[in-house]
């Protein structure tokens, strides 16, 4: 249920949840053009709304997964994706650097990180990553900020 002191900030300031929207649609562009597929967007997407509790997010991204081909059993251990082995090179490699920009931890190796992923990553593939992360963790505040219901849920 939404709290009515809560205002939706999305709605009272709409100019810059457009600009936010346009900022999402070039992330996607870029990551397309630099040879991401939807499906590992939308898992990073998920992930990051999970470590940010965005139930909101999740309504929304968990099934975009779904829908780009991400499998039900991806999501369903991606709360666990350090330890499940069906996770590709790729994902591993993205997932990590989602959770090293949603979670700052000081002692985190960041030049280590980006190494790492550089081996199954391009560099233009990890910016796009990194694009997408920001971007969700700021549509994660947003929708937390105004207490976004869960997209589609009826509303008693």
């Amino acid at each position: 249920m939404s709290n009515a002191s809560r205002p939706f900030i999305d709605k009272i300031h709409p100019e810059n949840y457009r600009a936010m929207a346009q900022a999402a649609a070039a992330s996607r562009k870029a990551s397309r053009a630099a040879g991401l597929d939807d499906g590992l967007i939308e898992l990073v997407n998920t992930r990051v709304s999970q470590i940010n509790g965005c139930r909101t997010c999740l309504s929304i991204h968990a099934p975009a997964a779904r829908k780009a081909g991400v499998s039900q059993l991806k999501l369903d251990v991606l709360p666990s994706w350090h330890e499940a082995e069906i996770f590709s090179n790729q994902e591993f490699a993205a997932l990590t650097l989602a959770e090293s920009l949603t979670v700052l931890d000081k002692t985190a190796d960041r030049d280590q990180i980006a190494a790492d992923a550089a081996q199954h990553l391009s560099t233009e593939q990890i910016s796009a990553i990194e694009w997408s992360v920001v971007l969700i963790n700021a549509f994660n505040r947003i929708s937390i900020a105004s207490d976004h219901p869960v997209f589609g849920a009826q509303q008693d």
